[in-house]
């Protein structure tokens, strides 16, 4: 897993009008959970372009005034209108406890349906994983070299070791659609109303969970 350094300084002020001050300078109000205290701290607006703003996940060294911490994001707020960076949460990181987080996937192989002139389309980009820091990985890697008009793979088709994919079995990661012009060739329309069937159990699993 990739590290990324944030230096932040203690927040002597708390409350919207302080907030709104630090925000008009260029730099984004925070909190640290997850230690016996919460931290209150700022930083600087561009340090979390290498965080927030790429599909690669991360561990955060903070460097708050000198007291080092290792972190992740748990939550990111932005204003609805401007999509301006206001506020940050970050979780501390301990040896042997447990943490979570959206772990993007990465197609392996080529796809006999694509091949044959289907689509891939991924649907779950992303993943939630819990693992020990030492554990969590970078990506998980998705095998379609499988995969044939109108099939798809499914959560429950992966293999992991040392961690744990949060999201129900029945989730469909990828699938390759079957063109127009192949329906004939491809599917039939009774398989194809089943594949949509079992998408919206899957994702009627999910939610309920």
């Amino acid at each position: 897993m990739r590290k990324v350094e944030i230096i932040g300084f203690k927040r002597a002020n708390l409350g919207k009008t302080e907030s709104k001050r630090l925000r008009l300078e260029g730099q984004v109000p925070c909190v640290l959970y997850g230690g016996d205290d919460q931290l209150h701290f700022y930083a600087p607006v561009i340090q979390f372009r290498e965080v927030l703003y790429t599909p690669e996940p991360c561990f955060i060294t903070l460097n708050v005034e000198g007291e080092i911490f290792e972190a992740i994001v748990q939550d990111s707020q932005y204003h609805p209108v401007s999509d301006m960076l206001l506020h940050v949460d970050f979780l501390q990181l301990f040896k042997g406890k447990y943490i979570k987080m959206e772990i993007p996937v990465k197609m392996e192989g080529t796809a006999p349906g694509v091949i044959n002139g289907g689509a891939l389309v991924i649907k779950r980009p992303k993943l939630l994983v819990k693992a020990l820091p030492k554990d969590m990985p970078d990506s998980i890697l998705v095998d379609i070299s499988k995969l044939k008009l109108g099939k798809s793979t499914k959560v429950g088709a992966l293999t992991t070791e040392g961690f744990e994919i949060q999201n129900s079995p029945l989730v469909t990661i990828a699938s390759v659609a079957i063109p127009r012009a192949l329906r004939g060739a491809g599917l039939t329309d009774e398989e194809e109303e089943e594949e949509n069937g079992e998408e919206g159990a899957s994702e009627a699993t999910e939610s309920a969970e």
